[in-house]
């Protein structure tokens, strides 16, 4: 069977270093195909800043591509994973589902792609559920357990989600650090502490860094307990890092442990299909406390104007989108 016509469709292009615009196009179904009319969409901020000043290394640019991007790094790029959209057709008509896909207005997707929402996961929440996969994989990595002493460097999404996932382990003392003062009503809300990086706990048993910088990871070896695990869950790019190992990095044992949602960690890929790990992480959404994590709200006719000043902007968590 060959693709049908499916009508037209409208989405955001990164077009250039710091540009962006709305380009319409013909939409195609292939055989297998789900149609969706978008319903809302999420801005990963940091991915999605790095991809505008087109900061995506050249080696890398294979593995970064998008599951349904369009062109190729750096410009012109269609690109975003964090979709919500109603299904028009078929048995599951009416129901909202998440994709992976871009900021796009109508969408054309392998059905393999699609996941119905699960009960009590509204479409305006379930924008988080890329994120929400990310801090699954992290805490994986990390191997967190009840009763730990949690530090969790930057108070981004993937930060705040993955401090809210231990912190609902039994007996775990959980800390969220950001130079931002006002994130600590945002940890208030996730049920986890919160300190400025001079006030971070140390001894701590496991310790996340997620705010893509050289003083908070310094930070992060610095609140880790003795052959305590570090997992970096940063992603920098084309920026170069710079660490010191000194001090007391080899006296104390610690293990610096790299994550990407990329893969599923060794211990769980033969029983868990990435699929599987983004249903949890749907699942895991039931819980309002996680809308503290929406900071901010953009008609999709309107984002080309805000676009950058909305990933420019170190308040932002994650910005939706809505298709109206």
């Amino acid at each position: 069977m060959e693709a049908r016509d499916a009508g037209s469709a409208l989405a955001l292009w990164i077009v250039g270093p710091g540009a962006v615009e709305i380009r319409g196009a013909a939409l195609r179904a292939a055989p297998g195909d789900v149609l969706l009319a978008t319903r809302f969409s999420g801005i990963s901020r940091g991915t999605e800043a790095l991809v505008l000043r087109g900061g995506v290394p050249e080696g890398e640019r294979t593995r970064m591509r998008a599951p349904l991007q369009a062109g190729d790094f750096p410009w012109p790029v269609k690109y975003g994973y964090a979709a919500v959209g109603r299904i028009l057709e078929g048995a599951e008509a009416g129901r909202d589902a998440f994709v992976l896909a871009p900021h796009q207005d109508r969408l054309a997707v392998p059905g393999a792609m699609v996941l119905p929402l699960p009960e009590g996961v509204p479409a305006g929440r379930a924008v988080l559920a890329a994120n929400m996969e990310t801090a699954l994989n992290v805490v994986w990595d990390g191997a967190a357990g009840p009763g730990d002493r949690v530090a969790v460097i930057g108070a981004g999404v993937v930060g705040a989600l993955a401090a809210w996932l231990c912190g609902r382990m039994p007996g775990a003392e959980v800390t969220l650090i950001d130079l931002l003062p006002g994130r600590a009503a945002l940890a208030a809300a996730l049920g986890v502490g919160f300190a400025l990086p001079e006030d971070a706990p140390g001894g701590c048993d496991l310790v996340i860094h997620a705010s893509a910088s050289a003083a908070g990871l310094e930070t992060a070896l610095a609140a880790a307990g003795e052959e305590a695990r570090v997992v970096e869950a940063s992603w920098y790019g084309d920026r170069a890092g710079t660490l010191g190992l000194g001090g007391g990095f080899h006296s104390r044992r610690l293990r610096l442990v790299s994550s990407q949602v990329g893969m599923v960690p060794a211990s769980r890929r033969a029983r868990w299909p990435r699929r599987r790990r983004l249903e949890a992480a749907l699942r895991l959404l039931a819980d309002p406390a996680l809308d503290a994590l929406i900071s901010g709200e953009t008609d999709f006719s309107d984002l080309p104007a805000r676009y950058g000043a909305i990933l420019d902007d170190p308040g932002t968590l994650c910005h939706r989108i809505a298709y109206r």
